[in-house]
């Protein structure tokens, strides 16, 4: 009786092998907590951004699944936005992110399945209008997820943005923090078949 992993699973223990064992080479100057912040890391941008590669890749219709996908999480912002400064009134989470409301969230929740409906029409023969709403709905949600799970680890860390490369953006992972939780959900989901 064999060990049925995946190779990828390999992968994962290898990196935390090698993380574990820099931690005992190192006399404990690299942290055991260092060490799982440097595969939690790895594992969250690794696994995102290989399920966008997936996505484009390995699938008959990428190209339009990634930009159903990227249309989706995009409108999710934009109707959490305007929704939210127009109407929003009940803080979603205000510990973690003060500017964000139920009301935005339930707007960005509807722009994305609208966007999703559109893509839906602009190719029936490759997308139900189901699968497409359901592709919509879990962007959206995930989508919000992703942003708030970013702002936690920054609040945490005491920062206000991820890094220095896009000043005023909040960094490279506020750009695409969305991103690397939505892809990989949509695949593991199967909603996105690869």
């Amino acid at each position: 009786m064999g060990l049925d992993m995946p190779m990828d699973g390999y992968a994962v223990w290898i990196l935390m092998f090698l993380l574990l064992a820099v931690t005992v080479v190192s006399k404990n100057e690299t942290t055991l907590d260092g060490a799982a912040l440097l595969l939690l890391g790895a594992l969250y941008v690794g696994y995102g951004f290989g399920s966008m590669l997936q996505v484009r890749a390995f699938h008959e219709h990428g190209l339009f699944l990634s930009f159903l996908c990227f249309g989706c999480i995009w409108a999710s912002d934009i109707g959490a936005y305007f929704i939210g400064k127009a109407i929003g009134r009940t803080k979603l989470w205000p510990a973690i992110s003060p500017n964000k409301t139920i009301e935005g969230s339930l707007g960005g929740v509807l722009a994305s399945i609208a966007v999703a409906a559109v893509f839906h029409f602009a190719a029936p023969e490759w997308i139900g209008l189901g699968h497409a709403v359901s592709i919509g709905l879990v962007a959206a949600v995930a989508g919000q997820f992703g942003d708030l799970i970013q702002s936690a680890y920054k609040r945490l860390r005491g920062v206000k943005d991820s890094g220095r490369l896009l000043p005023g953006h909040g960094g490279v992972l506020d750009r695409c923090d969305s991103w690397i939780i939505v892809f990989p959900l949509l695949v593991l989901t199967g909603l996105v078949p690869v």
